[in-house]
């Protein structure tokens, strides 16, 4: 996964940001709450950890503008020493999705991280089939069809087209799909995205007609959207 962490403590963060590279995710660190939301609102991630006690705003002065602004229920796990219950009270019921009191330990911190991602579907739960009307998505056999009829695609696009329904009615910014298909750096300019999506489009039949939007967001990035009355 993508994850945004907020800690002002550097060599806490450092360690956090090894954990979570040896678990196999991508981990950004910010020490300051407003370049935090100044990331999160031009990017995405698929998970935000907090601290609670960082410069600018506190944590669930985060967590709420977080729940305000972002479109897509991103989860969100705290991370911090504030242990007494009615700070995992507030937290919880502020809309966070699991909180942990420092120190934590490695094993337990990939657990839950794992877990986050599993409930909202982005990490791999073993299912194999993507089933909605009108496409099919094999992954164990790499093949994609629509209405029943296979379609040829390169490895890329067939990378893409996995992550894009993964991650339906989400906007996912242009340097988010670089590193997440392409393991690219995301300052590198380039219109492969475009070409990709625009292929992506004639070959899957995306189309208002057929149900399905593939939307570029200025600024931002690309959203796959099912439109409202398409079948499932």
């Amino acid at each position: 996964m993508r994850i945004a962490l907020l800690e002002d403590d550097p060599d806490q963060a450092a360690l956090l940001v090894l954990w979570l590279s040896d678990a196999g995710h991508q981990c950004v660190h910010y020490a300051e709450s407003k370049r935090f939301l100044r990331a999160i609102n031009r990017e995405s991630y698929d998970l935000l950890i907090l601290d609670w006690m960082v410069p600018e705003m506190n944590g669930l002065e985060v967590l709420n503008w977080v729940r305000g602004n972002v479109e897509w229920q991103v989860p969100v796990l705290f991370v911090t020493q504030k242990e007494d219950e009615r700070y995992i009270v507030e937290a919880l019921e502020a809309g966070a999705d699991d909180y942990m009191v420092k120190p934590v330990k490695q094993r337990e911190m990939a657990a839950r991280v794992t877990a986050l991602g599993r409930r909202v579907g982005l990490v791999d739960d073993k299912t194999s089939i993507i089933e909605i009307n009108p496409y099919h998505i094999d992954t164990k056999q790499h093949a994609v069809a629509v209405d029943g009829e296979p379609v040829k695609l390169t490895q890329k696009e067939y990378e893409l087209i996995v992550f894009l329904f993964r991650n339906v009615g989400r906007v996912i910014s242009r340097s988010h799909l670089l590193e997440s298909v392409w393991g690219t750096n995301p300052d590198i300019n380039t219109r492969t995205i475009d070409t990709h999506m625009s292929r992506i489009r004639s070959k899957l039949k995306i189309t208002p007609e057929n149900g399905w939007r593939l939307s570029s967001i200025y600024q931002h990035g690309y959203r796959l959207d099912q439109l409202a009355g398409a079948a499932s």
